[in-house]
């Protein structure tokens, strides 16, 4: 019967399809490459993703390579002026006077004149949300007694920080050949702050401030963007291109993720953004990330 001479055919089928099933449930499938765009060239780009609980990195791209911070060099300015207050060698209505030198600066910032003085309260304000350079320069020289003193002091401060990479010249962050350091260390720093000055932290979540009467607004983007990021700074010189450090903690997850070199701010708060996303996936963890730079 011709049903019958089919019937060693279909076994065979049943049988070669289940030991496709049995291959198929002892093999490990490997997950597809994710592509993650990179908005700068490779030249300026430096990224890094830290768990800050557990000192995890999560991401890394040129993370050890010598990059310009910019703005991002306020971050020291305000860990020693956090240091000091914490010595009781001032206090946050303490008058900070502005020299020739500080009014000198340029923009961003405040446009004190000589023989002004700013109160610390409105100085952190002013640099975290203005990144005013004349405020900065300011406190560099009333802690240093000269912004070379105080730079040197920066750079000391870096070495016990265990940011093996950096060296400062001034207090702002405007172009200085020398002044240099790494997204490794910038990561380094963004850490110390939080975990050292946890009670002076919330400034660096602050987007504007009101100063004799005038709202100043800032311009780190990330801060109300995305939820859970609180903080830190951002910055640019056209060296540098669009660098941040941003501190992410909500739901049991603190990170601390730098990007450096981007071609424009709102590029690097995109990619800022994926950082966190994919650092926050499980099912990123083995995914291997192929990077597709601006300029390819």
């Amino acid at each position: 019967m011709p049903h019958l001479r089919l019937l060693p055919l279909i076994q065979r089928v049943f049988a070669v399809l289940g030991l496709l099933l049995l291959l198929a449930g002892c093999t490990t499938v490997t997950p597809p490459d994710a592509v993650l765009a990179v908005p700068a060239p490779p030249q300026k780009y430096a990224a890094i993703v830290v768990d800050a609980g557990t000192g995890k990195q999560l991401f890394e791209v040129n993370s050890t390579a010598q990059r310009y911070p910019a703005s991002l060099t306020k971050m020291m300015t305000l860990y020693l002026l956090f240091e000091a207050l914490d010595a009781g060698r001032l206090t946050k209505e303490t008058q900070i006077p502005v020299s020739d030198h500080a009014a000198s600066q340029p923009p961003t910032k405040m446009r004190f004149r000589r023989g002004e003085t700013i109160d610390v309260d409105s100085a952190i304000r002013a640099i975290v949300v203005k990144s005013a350079n004349d405020v900065a320069v300011a406190v560099g020289e009333y802690l240093g007694g000269s912004e070379d003193q105080f730079a040197a002091m920066m750079t000391s401060k870096a070495r016990q920080l265990g940011m093996t990479s950096t060296s400062f010249r001034n207090a702002s962050g405007l172009p200085d050949d020398n002044q240099h350091t790494t997204a490794r260390d910038m990561a380094v720093l963004g850490m110390a702050l939080h975990r050292r000055f946890p009670q002076q932290f919330h400034y660096f979540s602050e987007s504007d401030f009101m100063f004799r009467g005038r709202l100043v607004r800032g311009h780190n983007d990330m801060l109300g963007r995305v939820h859970g990021v609180d903080g830190i700074k951002t910055g640019y010189i056209r060296a540098s291109g669009f660098n941040i450090v941003t501190s992410y903690n909500a739901d049991g997850r603190n990170l601390i993720v730098v990007v450096m070199g981007a071609d424009s701010a709102r590029q690097r708060n995109d990619h800022v953004e994926a950082l966190i996303q994919r650092s926050l996936s499980p099912a990123m963890a083995d995914t291997k990330t192929r990077l597709m730079f601006a300029e390819q």
